[in-house]
């Protein structure tokens, strides 16, 4: 016998194999058992979700020997014909080769006569959207009252080119992509009906490189097939398909979270000697940072993640927040963009891994505002704002419980703390933004005062050259010297 592929062998024959789509099932079901029977219906999705399928399923249910029934026999003559392709009665257009007005007039001068041994004509039009517009125009009136043993099916992925008059006459049904845990579960059963073994993570690794289009699950599933030698194991698809591993990419995510650029760089090498393509390493590692955004963001679902939240490296997760993933996405995205105009696309994969290797230390310029509003807190009024918008002085304690009311600094009151507790702690804060172990951490000024609000606070100490940068840190701060 001749060679089946997946896809075809696996075809559904009735309503109860289809899988996916219960909305388009039931409905189906429950029309064709109340026998209201539309003269054209509209099947619209993305591809391999099942429109044919059903197109064939509900033409074979209404021409049964035992219907219209919502199961068919399968076994009957009608039933069989169909099957095969050759019954009179169902006829399958290709809307893509089929687009003119001569082959709609064709159509219009085929519906005039009954059935051949059927009780229905059905006319399934695939990718009905190629039709011209000349064409749907001469099909409208023979659509809309055609004879009472004629039903058209029409078929398309691209509904929004179906003009409005089309619609307008048709029950339009929407198939939806399968879920992965749906796709994930159909060749599970596939495989135990071949008798193949199979590890749960390289199927549903198939099921996600779908896109949720069964068709291309059964492509990918006879491609898999075909090296695996009767085990598809999740090692074995990496290898041949040249994919990264989820260990492999922990322990690069680790050496970027420990600033190792030379061990990052050093895995980069050994991965594309592997085998992998640039484009496919910047995709993999994409999806990587994606999942650790997910598990920050409290989302465990194994469908979105890609592998369970155990199997993520904890190092890599804990070492990022999650406005620095988001910048690692967008750097990983852009050099995707990027990399068809790129001379040396290898080395724009390595610019943007050393880029990864000091993410940790990258700083949003919502957490810079927040840093900067904080000073400029203490240097106007001695006050640092607390949680819940609440400001307490500078140097008083916290309290024990939050005040009903927020105390807030006013510029007519003196100062509640000498000049000294304002400059220790603006010192301090001079020193985080210095490399560690600069000797020109520490800063003294003579005087501060904001050009807005600020009060003009003294110190005992010259104006030092240090003071540039505080007029770089915060502008708008006047540095002025003591007043003899």
């Amino acid at each position: 016998m001749a060679y089946e592929v997946t896809a075809t062998r696996r075809r559904p024959k009735t309503f109860d194999e289809m899988a996916g789509q219960d909305f388009v099932v039931a409905t189906l079901r429950n029309s064709i058992e109340k026998g209201h029977i539309a003269h054209a219906y509209l099947f619209s999705g993305p591809r391999g979700c099942g429109k044919t399928s059903a197109a064939r399923i509900l033409a074979r249910s209404l021409n049964c020997e035992k219907g219209p029934t919502p199961s068919p026999c399968g076994v009957c003559h009608s039933c069989q014909e169909i099957a095969r392709g050759a019954s009179l009665d169902i006829i399958e257009i290709d809307g893509a080769s089929n687009t003119g007005v001569n082959d709609v007039r064709q159509i219009k001068e085929e519906v005039l006569f009954p059935p051949n041994s059927g009780r229905y004509k059905v006319y399934i039009i695939d990718e009905v959207h190629m039709l011209s517009n000349n064409a749907f125009n001469a099909l409208l009136k023979t659509i809309e009252e055609p004879p009472p043993y004629i039903v058209f099916i029409f078929a398309t992925t691209e509904l929004h080119k179906v003009p409005a008059t089309i619609k307008s006459r048709c029950q339009q049904f929407a198939f939806r992509l399968f879920p992965i845990e749906i796709i994930a579960g159909i060749l599970r059963e596939t495989c135990e009906e071949m008798q193949i073994a199979a590890e749960d993570e390289a199927l549903f690794w198939i099921a996600k490189e779908s896109t949720g289009s069964l068709r291309d699950a059964y492509t990918l599933f006879d491609q898999v097939i075909s090296f695996s030698d009767g085990h598809i194991r999740s090692d074995l698809i990496r290898e041949k398909l040249g994919l990264i591993g989820l260990d492999t990419l922990n322990v690069l995510a680790e050496a970027c979270a420990e600033n190792d650029t030379a061990k990052a760089f050093l895995l980069i090498d050994d991965i594309l000697n592997a085998g992998v393509a640039v484009e496919q390493f910047i995709i993999d590692l994409a999806g990587y940072y994606h999942s650790l955004l997910f598990i920050k963001a409290g989302v465990t679902k194994e469908s979105l993640l890609d592998y369970s939240q155990e199997r993520f490296s904890p190092k890599a997760l804990d070492a990022l927040n999650p406005q620095q993933l988001e910048h690692a996405m967008d750097i990983l995205l852009t050099l995707y963009r990027d990399i068809r105009y790129s001379i040396a696309p290898r080395f724009e994969l390595e610019t943007a891994v050393s880029k990864l290797c000091w993410l940790n230390q990258w700083v949003s310029s919502l957490e810079l505002r927040s840093a900067v509003a904080g000073a400029r807190e203490v240097l106007a009024g001695g006050a640092v704002k607390r949680e819940g918008g609440l400001v307490r002085p500078f140097g008083e304690p916290e309290p024990s419980q939050a005040p009903a009311k927020p105390a807030v600094y006013r510029d007519s009151e003196p100062a509640r703390k000498p000049a000294k507790f304002l400059t220790e702690h603006f010192n301090r804060y001079i020193a985080s933004r210095e490399p560690s172990g600069s000797a020109q951490a520490a800063v003294s000024v003579s005087g501060i005062l904001d050009s807005q609000t600020g009060p003009n606070l003294q110190t005992d100490s010259e104006m030092t050259p240090q003071a540039e940068r505080v007029l770089r840190l915060f502008p708008g701060t006047v540095v002025k010297p003591k007043q003899e």
